[in-house]
């Protein structure tokens, strides 16, 4: 039921921290993350993404066999010819992979985007959702597993 982050994720912050790279890409080349937070309900697990200043259409969302993949691209607002005084907001394409555990659904995920925000809901699979089994023999009531 875990979902795991990208193992990569926390030695890329602590390269560019030790670095002092800044924008989405460190030292490495591979981009930063994108700030999340996740949440398990009865039937789902929710995960909120932040990418303001994302235009919607650059954002994709793919999932391949256990894998969850957010990339998003955020342009610079500095026009072409342009002479930015500050320069502070990152730019460039940042992505987030979760893999997903084998208690949730990859084929019923949904998505929506406003204000920002990218909402993800990924299904707990029929299976992994709790049930209740009859045990037989007198006197016994149903217990839940």
């Amino acid at each position: 039921m875990l979902m795991r982050t990208d193992p990569f994720r926390e030695v890329d912050r602590l390269t560019r921290d030790l670095f002092g790279a800044s924008g989405p890409t460190g030292p490495t080349g591979r981009t930063g993350g994108v700030p999340m937070d996740a949440w398990r309900t009865d039937d789902a697990v929710r995960v909120a993404f932040d990418l303001p200043g994302v235009d919607p259409e650059s954002v994709d969302l793919q999932v391949e066999k256990d894998a969850l993949t957010v990339t998003a691209e955020r342009a610079s607002a500095v026009p072409e010819g342009g002479d930015p005084l500050f320069a502070e907001r990152p730019t460039g394409t940042f992505t987030r992979r979760l893999f997903l555990g084998d208690a949730l659904d990859p084929d019923g995920i949904e998505a929506t985007y406003d204000a920002g925000v990218l909402r993800v809901k990924v299904p707990v699979a029929e299976r992994a959702k709790p049930r209740r089994i009859e045990i037989g023999g007198s006197g016994r009531r149903a217990i839940r597993s």
